[in-house]
């Protein structure tokens, strides 16, 4: 079951994706909406689709009612229109066990406010957490933050500031939005429009925006996932990011996807997820059964 949620970030009324795993489908969904309405940060939820996978993995075999799952939350890329929250990857993270919540960011999918690029945005996954922490079903413990495209700006930074985080991945992700600046030029006005200038005119303002600033701060495992070939955000931000991981002493890791760019194949890409979640399962711990 997919859930779409309006909720209160910064008195904004933000919209969300929450993504329920086969395992739970078996309940009603008027039992879920009940669940979510009963937070005072939601202010409406409705289900917009309904699914039942096989399972994907052998977490899924276990009694249909398991006490708590872990949590992925899934930052979309891009901005308005381009790089909307994917439904298809919804139900492809549920699948492999997790509840999974992605916020749509302040000004984008019927969203009030201005999204900033990684600006005020970010708080829109912290104050998200307020009230997902809350949910039954979730393990507050097994919280992990996925980032694809310009999504890695949110994910590092909720990956940070957040109570706790188990893990953070990359995905495809800028690590340094300076270097984005110099390699895309068809993004340089919207980057001065949404952060108010350049670069040299505001280099904090990119500091902030880049994951790589934040690699110090960082207290969990660290996947990178790139393609070789990718042309919207170059393999540079890639190694770049795992450089500075290694600087810092942090534990992380990369899949490489040679000859491949930003979207990955259906198959390859429906690989990488396993791929990913199979790393997951490794770098944090797994509740006692």
């Amino acid at each position: 079951m997919i859930f779409k949620v309006t909720y209160l970030s910064d008195d904004l009324k933000v919209i969300g994706y929450l993504a329920l795993p086969s395992r739970l489908t078996g309940i009603h969904a008027e039992y879920w909406l009940t669940q979510l309405k009963l937070e005072s940060s939601v202010i409406n939820a409705e289900l917009i689709a309904c699914y039942c996978d096989s399972p994907k993995s052998p977490a899924d075999n276990l009694d249909p009612l398991p006490v708590e799952l872990p949590l992925l939350v899934y930052c979309r890329g891009g901005i308005g229109r381009v790089g909307a929250v994917r439904m298809d990857w919804l139900q492809q993270f549920a699948g492999h066990g997790c509840i999974v919540f992605a916020p749509a960011y302040r000004g984008n999918e019927g969203s009030e406010g201005r999204d900033e690029f990684g600006g005020s945005d970010m708080q829109d996954v912290l104050n998200a957490l307020h009230w997902l922490k809350r949910l039954e079903w979730i393990n507050p413990e097994r919280i992990h933050f996925l980032g694809f495209s310009r999504g890695t700006i949110n994910a590092a930074y909720a990956a940070v500031h957040a109570e706790k985080a188990a893990s953070l991945i990359l995905w495809g992700g800028v690590s340094d939005l300076a270097l984005t600046y110099e390699e895309r030029v068809d993004l340089r006005r919207m980057m001065k429009r949404v952060i108010g200038g350049t670069p040299a005119k505001y280099p904090e303002r990119y500091e902030k925006r880049s994951p790589v600033h934040y690699v110090p701060l960082l207290n969990c495992p660290v996947l990178i996932v790139h393609g070789s070939k990718d042309h919207q955000v170059s393999i540079q931000h890639a190694y770049l990011m795992y450089k500075r991981l290694q600087e810092h002493g942090k534990k992380a890791d990369m899949h490489i996807y040679e000859d491949l760019g930003h979207h990955l194949p259906l198959q390859i890409h429906l690989e990488c997820i396993t791929r990913m979640f199979e790393w997951i399962s490794k770098v944090t711990p797994q509740p006692h059964k």
